[in-house]
């Protein structure tokens, strides 16, 4: 495996040619969660799905459905509102208590 542009190369053994690995274009690829490295500021999908979304102000918003990658910023669904991932409006993530505080603009979860 190596990064080419904003894409991995990816190697099978067996998989010699394009022809051959034509066959798994559009496959999903998984790797176990101890082999991936994580920054401490860094968050995986799963880490945030579940995660409680509350305003600084204790108003609770729901809970993270998925997250969803723009090229502006990545985005939390809650309630069917997206939430821009920008330091702005999410002041803090906890994953290990399943947790995020948000700090939204006026109108943003109306």
């Amino acid at each position: 495996m190596r990064p080419h542009g904003a894409r991995l190369l990816v190697r099978f053994e067996g998989v010699d040619d394009a022809g051959a690995a034509a066959e798994f274009a559009g496959a999903l690829l998984y790797a176990p969660r101890t082999s991936l490295d994580v920054a401490s500021d860094e968050y995986l999908d799963a880490d945030l799905i579940g995660c409680a979304v509350q305003g600084d102000d204790g108003t609770q918003y729901g809970e993270v459905e998925r997250v969803e990658h723009y090229p502006s910023s990545d985005m939390l669904v809650v309630g069917g509102k997206l939430i821009p991932m920008v330091g702005a409006i999410v002041t803090s993530i906890d994953p290990h208590r399943k947790r995020i505080i948000i700090d939204p603009p006026e109108g943003l979860m109306d």
